[in-house]
Parts: C-alpha cells; sequence; structure tokens
C-alpha cells in the first residue's frame, strides 16, 4: 500500500503564502490522477485541486486563483501552493487519489490568522 507524507503547513498571516508538499512511498503521480483535499475543523473533507496524468488542472472556485497544484515526478513529489491565504483556508491538507481511494497520509496544518 501506498503511504503518503504531507508536509510545509504552518501558521501564516491573511495574504500570505506557503508551499505544501505530498511525498509517495513509491511511484505514484505518474500512475494516477491527483489531487488535494482539505479538512476544517468540523467540517467534511473537500477537494480543492486536482492534476491529470497529463498535467491539465482543475481547482475549486473558492481556491482558484490562489493555489496551484505541480509535481515533480522525478522526486515522486506533488505540490500546492498557497498564496493570497485567507482565514477560511484554515484546514488540515491532505493528498490522495482525485477520488480518494488510497490510504490518507497525517496531513499537514494550515492555520492563516493574524
Amino acid at each position: 500500500q501506498v503511504q503518503f507524507v504531507e508536509g510545509g503547513g504552518g501558521l501564516v498571516q491573511p495574504g500570505g503564502s506557503l508551499r505544501l508538499s505530498c511525498t509517495a512511498s513509491r511511484t505514484i503521480f505518474s500512475t494516477f490522477p491527483m489531487g488535494w483535499y482539505r479538512q476544517a475543523q468540523g467540517k467534511q473533507r473537500e477537494l480543492v485541486a486536482i492534476m491529470s496524468l497529463g498535467g491539465s488542472t482543475d481547482y475549486a472556485d473558492s481556491v482558484n486563483g490562489r493555489f496551484t497544484i505541480s509535481r515533480d515526478n522525478a522526486k515522486n513529489t506533488m505540490y500546492l501552493q498557497l498564496d493570497s491565504l485567507k482565514p477560511e483556508d484554515t484546514a488540515v491538507y491532505y493528498c490522495n487519489h482525485k477520488l480518494g481511494i488510497l490510504p490518507w497520509g497525517q496531513g499537514t496544518q494550515v492555520t492563516v490568522s493574524s
């Protein structure tokens, strides 16, 4: 089974930026369409960005124009660049298959607060 390790989260002020990373225990980002999810406290997990095998991307309306998904197949790592952060972006962020069908990692906490 694949294991994901997410990192790069932290505390940032509104308007700030973070770069999240997701490393997999085996080659996967060139095999499946992948996505970034987030789960805010008391809310359901939501899909915020996806990348197809061909490299096309799509974003939830709430993050479109502010977040950018990318991957480095050689490093077996996927990234999520978070810009113009808002308090409502506060959540634990996870990576997974775009359908969420693989084992979940521990996620990385992003807190946007002044």
